[in-house]
């Protein structure tokens, strides 16, 4: 990140992956890669006839048919080739050809002239590939090709290509990702574990406790203004002539439209910093360590794990922590507190990247909370305002809409006072009078920088738009929605006569990024570990809606002995699992090939997914189980009897009161399961096709507090049950999950 009045622009499509922000560039500067699949399909049997490529270059056999590349078998009559090219490739000159499964003999080449593929794309529209037999008989095949720009991590959508490179693995202490290149043989898995047709007969209701299995307004999930809620009797407002009540904030905002928005954790120290005390710095997620305040000879003591104030200890964990506490405490003053502030025309997308952001930072540990003016503005002056309200030339709308904006930030400041960390002010400050009106209320208390969202797609304008008159409590009470849909479509005009984008100050520009196809961003004054970090998520999401489908292994031999840990085959029941879940798998994803299968490095994952066919595979040792360290295969009761002081600490001390730092002797936390789950995280939200992930009981514990913006003190708690599958739907409208039970 640059500091000073520098920018950086870099593409925003899929060139991303994990890796430091150097490759990035040098990613983007050489237009990344090319993922090219090639596709033939023929409704006829055609015996032991098998497809193959062959052309001008290495890469698809060089006009030598013995070195023709087969392809594969994707269903019964599809079949398919995928390699990976620069996007400036040399024009691809090839064929197909028809070549006896057992024997290279003798083979049949396509008639016509060859093929082209220029720039990912054949240079002319798909014929029919025509294939004259020694009989006379003329085989016909349709052609497909499609080519998408891909990451690093998007090759691993490519492994048949590099089959050659990868070996499956089994055991623990392989790369972090890996590809499984086993070959997958035989179509749909049927047998005893068949599963019905109907996928909506294994439905399960999801925990009351979850707050996103419905539909529910976005920016009705922010927190509740509090500036406007008086001690006990409620304060009342006149707005022309419709009195609105503000109840007591014991009771605001409790009807199913209005959930009241979650905090989790601190970063502020547990003492204050006073020439009088030290500070605890958290530098690893275990016992903390007393350091030394600079101005003070005298040291705190004494840590009470099972205090949940204001002043708790940081929550993020390891290097995360380290470096978040180092820049609240090293910092200026105004530095220790970060105001994320919107700005961009309505239906941009900002209350949903609002969302987003507060989400993951909530979920790192960082507390913070997400106000929105409109909710303000709905309580303040009613939500029945016309377009002519949100005029720059109706002084009285300024004056009023100014007014809520202040009252918001002032909440906003004086919840960072009392400990907040990150607030994010989602509003569409588009003009400059607005946002210096809410620097110089920030100056000296905390630190702005502007996070703008541009969008030129006419189509995601459009949808965003009819989501609002869908959704938003401004047309709840309009019964006729083609004249809602003409007041939003006033009200943006009147927005876009007086909007000013932002060129002062820190900010980050996202510029056509909500399509996850490309796009910008450009920051400026961007410096410290958080803006950083908050930039690197910013560049990996998207509004693209996918299925994200979670699950434990199936029964492992482990857990029918009571043991932690382990790394044992799955049982009979978990074989039993595994079928119903390849089924169900090519059921629900049966339209979308481009899906991935994800599992940890351990057997049980890795077998649970075996049958599962049609997808790559992926394993990664982030997703593999907490590590229980020397109490790994153990039972409780051998720990009890081998360990009897460290049972004692773990069945009264340290795991009931504080399980979320708790780690076993050279073992794990839970916190420290969720640092090495951030790239997972990451990840997740690039992906543009669906993702079905095959873990454990507390990886999956934190990717669903991610998803469904849980508090961390909550995440080991959380219910994860056995054969059952949790779908993650993201997408426009956020993130809402359904549950499906395939065992009992």
């Amino acid at each position: 990140m640059g500091t000073g009045s520098s920018k950086e622009a870099t593409d925003g499509g899929g060139s991303e992956g994990n890796k430091d922000r150097t490759e990035d560039d040098d990613q983007a500067a050489d237009g990344g890669q090319l993922y090219v699949s090639l596709k033939m399909e023929n409704r006829k049997l055609t015996g032991d006839l098998v497809p193959h490529v062959y052309g001008s270059l290495p890469l698809v056999g060089s006009w030598d048919p013995s070195k023709a590349l087969n392809m594969e078998r994707e269903s019964v009559s599809m079949w398919e080739l995928s390699f990976v090219v620069p996007p400036n490739h040399e024009t691809l000159d090839f064929k197909f050809l028809l070549k006896p499964k057992h024997s290279d003999a003798h083979c049949f080449v396509e008639e016509g002239p060859s093929r082209l593929l220029i720039g990912g794309a054949l240079g002319e529209d798909a014929r029919l590939a025509l294939f004259r037999l020694d009989s006379g008989e003329i085989l016909e095949y349709q052609v497909f090709a499609k080519a998408d720009r891909v990451s690093p991590f998007d090759l691993a959508a490519s492994w048949r290509a590099y089959q050659e490179n990868f070996r499956p693995s089994a055991a623990r202490w392989i790369p972090d990702v890996s590809i499984n290149p086993a070959p997958q043989t035989g179509g749909e898995n049927g047998s005893s574990a068949g599963l019905e047709l109907d996928l909506e007969h294994y439905v399960v209701p999801a925990p009351s406790t979850s707050a996103n299995s419905g539909l529910v307004y976005a920016a009705n999930m922010t927190e509740n203004p509090r500036s406007l809620i008086s001690g006990s009797g409620g304060t009342s407002y006149s707005n022309k002539g419709m009195e609105v009540v503000v109840p007591d904030s014991s009771k605001a905002f409790q009807s199913s439209r209005m959930v009241e928005s979650k905090s989790v954790g601190t970063f502020s120290p547990l003492q204050k910093q006073d020439s009088q005390r030290g500070l605890f710095v958290d530098r690893g997620v275990g016992s903390p360590r007393l350091v030394k305040s600079s101005s003070s000879n005298i040291f705190s003591t004494g840590l009470n794990l099972e205090t949940t104030t204001k002043n708790s200890m940081p929550a993020a964990a390891g290097a995360v922590a380290a470096a978040a506490v180092a820049d609240q405490m090293l910092g200026l003053k105004e530095d220790r507190h970060l105001a994320i502030v919107l700005v961009g025309l309505p239906a941009r997308g900002k209350t949903f990247t609002a969302a987003k952001l507060t989400r993951y930072l909530r979920w790192l540990g960082h507390d913070t909370k997400h106000f929105n003016v409109g909710k303000y503005r709905r309580l303040k002056h009613g939500a029945n305002q016309c377009a002519d309200f949100f005029r720059a030339d109706n002084p009285e709308g300024m004056e009023a809409r100014n007014e809520v904006a202040a009252l918001a930030f002032e909440d906003m400041l004086s919840w960072m006072q009392e400990g907040g960390q990150v607030g994010i002010f989602d509003a569409t400050n588009s003009s400059k009078r607005r946002r210096n009106m809410l620097m110089k209320l920030a100056e000296g208390k905390c630190k702005i920088i502007f996070l703008e969202t541009i969008c030129n797609d006419v189509s995601i304008i459009e949808r965003n738009i009819r989501l609002k008159i869908q959704q938003s409590p401004d047309y709840a009470e309009e019964p006729d929605f083609e004249a809602g849909l003409q007041d939003f479509k006033t009200r943006l005009a009147n927005y876009e006569k007086d909007y000013e984008p932002v060129g002062e100050g820190s900010y980050i520009k996202m510029i056509d990024m909500v399509s996850g196809h490309g796009g910008q961003i450009q920051v400026n004054n961007i410096s410290g570990y958080l803006p950083g970090r908050i930039v690197f998520f910013l560049v990996n999401t998207h509004l693209t809606p996918r299925p994200i489908l979670l699950t434990r292994h199936g029964e492992s031999q482990d857990n029918v002995r009571g043991r932690i840990g382990g790394d044992t085959a799955i049982s009979e029941r978990g074989e039993l699992y595994s079928k119903k879940l390849a089924n169900f798998v090519g059921k629900r994803l049966k339209s979308d090939r481009a899906a991935s299968i994800w599992t940890s490095t351990l057997q049980r994952t890795i077998l649970t997914a075996t049958p599962i066919v049609g997808f790559p595979k992926i394993q990664w040792r982030a997703l593999d189980e907490i590590n229980a360290g020397v109490c790994d295969g153990m039972t409780y009761e051998e720990i009890k009897k081998n360990m009897p002081e460290e049972y004692e600490y773990v069945a009264n001390l340290s795991r009931k009161k504080d399980k979320l730092r708790y780690r076993y002797p050279r073992g794990e936390s839970y916190l420290d399961v969720i640092q090495r789950l951030e790239p997972v995280i990451i990840e997740l939200e690039r992906q543009r096709a669906p993702v079905v992930v095959i873990s454990h009981q507390a990886v999956l514990r934190a990717l669903y507090a991610y998803f469904a913006d849980r508090p961390l003190k909550e995440v080991p708690h959380i219910e994860m049950p056995l054969h059952t599958i949790i779908e993650i739907q993201m997408g426009v409208t956020g993130v809402q999950e359904k549950r499906y039970k395939l065992m009992d």
